[in-house]
């Protein structure tokens, strides 16, 4: 999958050639493409996030920063002095590169993986109880590079989940070990078991053991106090499925933890406005904060350095050589 190319957007022919040059008022210069096969002509910009904007690209860029660095819409609006209407146009954009980031994060193998998972929420329309709320939303991160892999929100039910664990899946596909450490949630390991697993056969009757994909783990930190709880007691550290009997079982109690990712539960209530505590900057909608998190994926994981790791998560992970400018986040081709 190539982000930046030059096919022809009617024929998908790579057969085209520069036709001109024309200068933009705010842009500078851009190219005009020729179709050889079709004799259809297109700028640089068809099918990319500038396609049809006027604002200088720096602009943009401030406006978008601003929001994923805890500025509301309605603030963001009135300090860059631009409609509202205009800046959700560019939100929704962002779902397009959202969806081709990802897929080419997803086009890549990887040998090894510490994914932890971790859920957090915000009220949606109205002040409604937490387990009524359409904003839990489920973050699985990339230990060591910081990269978020999902990170989606909704009821929190069996279908939020479900979605969360699909996304596992393919990781899984692309992965020869990989490791999901989460805080007493078992729904993540009972799904994925659900979704991806082998039968042990061994020849013996009965029917065949179901067990997780070999190289597949999920460890679980029961947190907190089970005194007031009738029963057995759960140890602190579980591996709560059943694992292939050729998974190497590599991580050791202290390691179980899903710290990593609650720290970036917390800054996202630094940076996101709709997740702040005790105002009433809620998410007008579940649509809406899903677009806000599709913002946040793309900056976060592709051009904002993090600064633990000092690298930008995409460029840490392998997907990419060196983090994104803006401009050139701008010029991917969308899906």
């Amino acid at each position: 999958m190539i982000l930046f190319s030059f096919k022809c957007p009617n024929c998908q022919s790579e057969n085209v050639h520069v036709a001109y040059k024309y200068n933009t008022a705010s842009n500078g210069s851009r190219e005009m493409f020729l179709c050889r096969e079709c004799n259809s002509s297109f700028s640089e910009t068809k099918n990319t996030f500038l396609a049809g904007l006027k604002k200088p690209v720096s602009t943009i860029w401030q406006v978008i920063k601003a929001r994923t660095e805890g500025g509301s819409l309605n603030a963001t609006c009135r300090v860059f002095d631009i409609a509202k209407n205009t800046l959700l146009s560019w939100e929704r954009k962002f779902t397009g590169l959202y969806r081709t980031l990802f897929t080419y994060s997803m086009a890549h193998a990887y040998i090894e993986m510490l994914i932890e998972g971790d859920e957090f929420y915000t009220k949606v329309h109205k002040n409604l109880p937490p387990e009524e709320s359409k904003g839990w939303t489920i973050v699985l991160m990339d230990r060591a590079s910081r990269f978020i892999w999902e990170m989606t929100c909704g009821k929190k039910d069996r279908s939020l989940f479900e979605k969360a664990i699909n996304t596992l899946a393919e990781i899984v596909e692309r992965t020869g070990d990989i490791t999901l450490l989460t805080d007493g949630e078992r729904r993540y390991g009972n799904i994925l078991l659900e979704i991806c697993h082998e039968l042990i056969r061994t020849g013996k009757p009965g029917r065949p053991r179901k067990t997780l994909k070999k190289g597949v783990t999920v460890r679980v930190k029961n947190k907190g106090s089970q005194a007031h709880k009738k029963g057995r007691k759960k140890p602190k550290y579980q591996t709560t499925c059943p694992q292939h009997p050729e998974t190497s079982d590599n991580v050791s109690d202290e390691a179980t933890h899903a710290n990593h990712v609650e720290a970036n539960n917390s800054a996202m209530r630094r940076k996101c406005s709709p997740y702040r505590r005790k105002t009433n900057t809620y998410a007008k909608s579940q649509t809406g904060l899903q677009r806000v998190l599709n913002l946040y994926w793309v900056i976060h994981n592709f051009l904002r350095v993090h600064f633990t790791t000092k690298e930008v998560p995409a460029v840490s992970l392998g997907v990419i050589e060196s983090g994104f400018t803006a401009e050139k986040l701008f010029n991917t081709k969308l899906i």
